[in-house]
């Protein structure tokens, strides 16, 4: 059988992944972009209601743009999109322009080297990459490529309820009574919420986007109830970096959680692990490992995260950081266990190559299971990579970018210290007090 032959194939027709084929044009080298679902940046669509907290001219990578412009096409200039409208407006076009390096309904099911497994190293950085697929038809395709980019993102391996990073016993079951799920409401959806019990668990961005909404539902509708569970025993970050934070939306986020908080739309519940989720009477009691139970509620939303997908990569060798299975050298930069004052470089091929020449990961996959993922990083990340592949070595290792400041100064804290104690890191913040649970009208 003949086996199709690519100069770079790129995993995933998502922000980063379409901006990779864009620069990689633009050098004059050819792509071939495998996207599962069946139309450009599909996850992104899954979470189209969210508003993003980049403005729009953090959201459009450089080399897309200048393909894009002799189109027609003219990028919108103000304001902060939701991700519907950043697929609409600008990803989808940007796709059908690429369209030729595109194919829809190909999920990457493994990649290795050509004729060698894991274990073999005579020869292997002269073979070229074997992609094995399968297509939306159900038929396998066996792929050949010089080098490949895994820009898959990590939105379908969200992290589950259970405090061991494992699911929490009952959870699968919770999910398949329609009881507790893994993404964060639309405003619709939690509209449709009212006068019922929600419990919210993480500390995140999306966390703090689902208890600003659900809040709002309490506003209107008085009977209804939201819970807040955090693992940590302290409120920490939660709240984000309020107005330090160099991008104001993704301040005022956390901001808007912390004063539901304080005015009592959302009571706020700390160090609780969650061990096991009950279905009693058609609702999820959370368990938590001191043996705390909170009330029934009626939905469960679990925002603790997402992991990346390394079951296709067996057969690549990779440099990932134990804890956070990210790049080694970009694991240093964004450990949420170390993170230093709020502030993150930039990172480039250097930092996310691997023992495996011409394998890269890109995108939110290249931090792992740590937060807080710029657009405007993926597309620094893809320039970096495709010069390296160019050869252009001296503009691989510039840096283009410099990222805005969290506003978040320390590490994750001490994990076990009760709540109102000092959360530690490089500058331990002094305690944040938060009124729990007691609703102030007017």
């Amino acid at each position: 059988m003949e086996v199709e032959v690519n100069p770079v194939v790129i995993i995933g027709a998502g922000p980063q992944g379409l901006a990779a084929a864009a620069h990689l044009l633009e050098r004059g080298l050819e792509s071939l972009v495998l996207e599962s679902g069946d139309g450009p940046a599909s996850a992104v669509a899954e979470w189209g209601h969210v508003r993003l907290f980049s403005p729009w001219s953090e959201l459009i990578d450089p080399a897309s743009r200048r393909l894009l412009e002799p189109t027609g096409w003219s990028a919108p200039e103000t304001g902060y999109p939701t991700g519907a409208q950043w697929v609409e407006e600008y990803l989808t076009p940007l796709a059908e322009t690429l369209s030729d390096r595109v194919r829809y309904g190909y999920r990457v099911v493994g990649v290795g080297r050509k004729g060698r497994d894991l274990s073999v190293d005579v020869g292997r950085a002269e073979q070229p990459f074997v992609v094995h697929v399968r297509r939306a038809d159900g038929e396998e395709e066996r792929l050949e490529a010089q080098a490949v980019v895994d820009a898959s993102g990590t939105w379908r391996a969200p992290s589950p309820a259970g405090a061991e990073g494992l699911p929490a016993l009952g959870e699968h079951a919770a999910v398949e009574a329609g009881l507790l799920d893994h993404r964060t409401p639309s405003r619709d959806e939690a509209a449709e919420l009212a006068g019922k019990h929600v419990v919210v668990v993480g500390s995140g961005h999306s966390a703090a986007t689902a208890i600003g909404d659900l809040a709002a539902v309490v506003r209107r509708e008085p009977g209804t109830r939201v819970t807040w569970a955090l693992r940590r025993g302290t409120v920490g970050n939660a709240f984000g970096g309020g107005s330090a934070d160099e991008l104001p939306e993704r301040g005022d986020l956390g901001q808007r959680a912390k004063k539901a908080v304080e005015d009592g739309y959302v009571d706020l519940v700390t160090g609780f692990r969650v061990e096991r989720v009950l279905v009693e009477d058609g609702r999820a009691v959370l368990v938590g490992e001191d043996g705390r139970r909170l009330e029934p509620a009626d939905r469960v939303v679990v925002a603790t995260g997402f992991r990346p997908d390394l079951s296709f990569l067996s057969e690549v060798r990779l440099d990932l950081d134990v804890r956070l299975q990210a790049p080694t050298k970009v694991a240093t930069e964004v450990d949420p266990n170390l993170h230093s004052c709020g502030s993150v470089r930039a990172t480039g091929a250097a930092d996310l190559a691997h023992p495996e020449p011409g394998f890269y990961i890109v995108g939110a996959k290249s931090y792992g299971r740590a937060p807080t993922f710029l657009a405007m990083t993926g597309y620094e990340q893809v320039r970096s990579v495709v010069a390296e592949l160019a050869g252009d070595h001296e503009a691989a290792d510039r840096v283009e970018l410099e990222l805005p400041d969290t506003g978040v100064c320390g590490g994750s804290g001490l994990f076990d210290a009760p709540e109102q104690a000092t959360s530690g890191g490089c500058c331990t913040p002094a305690p944040q007090l938060v009124q729990i649970g007691t609703r102030t009208d007017g």
